[in-house]
């Protein structure tokens, strides 16, 4: 059970290789726009919710919010004995038979409804804004409801925390995957890079205006409804791409100076990428970018300076702390940071994680 299938983002990313370890597994999702995920995704059997035929829905799902809990509810599992839910919204509540397993690899509580409902009421205008506080309060009310999952998972020890604080329960980490071997380092070029969607909470115009600040040329990657404020306050150094295809963007990330991460992120996907091509990352202190880079105070080679606010000025002194200390950043060492992450590690992680749960299971029904 995954949430929505609409683009190839980090958590399509993890599912690519779920789908890859139960093969014959239907994939149930409140909605999936045909081919906007890879072929692994797109060649088995989806089951959608009745958020597939509602109108619009393919481009404006998310103003349907309000009726994902009904929806995911609605899937018939009869006969399964195992149910695996990647939820950060609602795939969690999926209703699961009696005696089934259900295990929850979580990438966050709902955090349209917890910790960034102003981030996102903010970004949606004034009717997100007077509609959201009495939505998000209902839907806190229903997410806290946890019983249906036996296990959960998290992305991170920032999520586990996260999953302590919102639902009262323990979680493991395994750590999403990147994908090594799509990176290939190159020559560094005088450019700052940003991959990211444009949505407020990213504070992309922490990097914008830093940018503008010290005159660096910044290549964006991403679109999202903060684009045109974010376009509206760029200088002549910043350039916005869009999204771009995966290779183009390893490409970027392999010629840019360094990566800029100015965004409390759940995970973070972009600093390893960017590592994985022999790039460092300039990284706000917070969030899974602390449980993946090495500052430059580190035991091992660095791979990321530290900033620790959320200011134009720390990220502006960052920078120039990394330009100071650039010939610290190693490419090979950067690229061996990575490669703890790296997608077949991830696939045996979950892999025995799963099978583990399973012996467990049918060693308490055996007694």
């Amino acid at each position: 059970m995954h949430d929505w299938l609409t683009g190839m983002r980090g958590g399509e990313r993890c599912l690519e290789v779920f789908c890859e370890l139960f093969p014959d597994a239907p994939l149930f999702t409140l909605l999936h726009v045909p081919g906007s995920v890879s072929p692994v995704i797109e060649d088995r059997r989806i089951v959608t919710s009745f958020v597939q035929r509602l109108p619009g829905a393919a481009d404006r799902y998310r103003h349907y919010l309000p009726l994902f809990p009904l929806a995911v509810r609605g899937f018939a599992l009869d006969g399964y004995d195992l149910v695996i839910s990647l939820s950060h919204c609602v795939a969690k509540a999926v209703r699961v038979p009696a005696g089934a397993l259900h295990l929850c690899y979580c990438f966050t509580p709902m955090r349209y409804v917890w910790d960034l409902e102003s981030d996102y009421a903010s970004g949606g205008g004034w009717l997100a804004r007077l509609a959201l506080p009495p939505v998000a309060a209902a839907l806190r009310r229903w997410d806290r409801k946890t019983d249906g999952v036996d296990e959960f998972v998290a992305i991170s020890q920032h999520i586990a925390e996260r999953i302590r604080r919102v639902y009262g329960r323990a979680a493991g980490v395994i750590h999403p995957p990147v994908e090594v071997a799509r990176f290939r380092p190159a020559a560094a070029e005088d450019f700052y890079l940003v991959v990211s969607a444009l949505v407020p909470y990213k504070r992309v115009d922490l990097a914008v205006a830093a940018a503008n600040r010290l005159g660096r040329r910044l290549l964006i990657v991403g679109r999202g409804p903060a684009e045109a404020r974010l376009r509206a306050m760029a200088g002549p150094s910043v350039s916005f791409l869009g999204w771009r295809p995966d290779a183009e963007v390893a490409d970027l990330y392999a010629r840019c100076r360094a990566l800029l991460f100015p965004s409390v992120e759940d995970f973070g996907i972009a600093p390893l990428e960017a590592a994985a091509a022999g790039r460092p990352t300039i990284a706000l202190a917070r969030g899974g970018a602390r449980e993946t880079m090495v500052g430059l105070d580190g035991a091992e080679p660095p791979t990321a300076v530290f900033f620790a606010e959320q200011t134009v000025d720390a990220l502006t002194a960052a920078i120039a702390t990394f330009e100071r200390a650039a010939h610290r950043f190693e490419p090979a060492a950067l690229r061996a940071r990575a490669a703890r992450f790296d997608r077949p590690i991830f696939a045996r992680r979950i892999r025995e994680y799963v099978d583990g749960r399973l012996r467990e299971r049918q060693g308490r029904r055996a007694c």
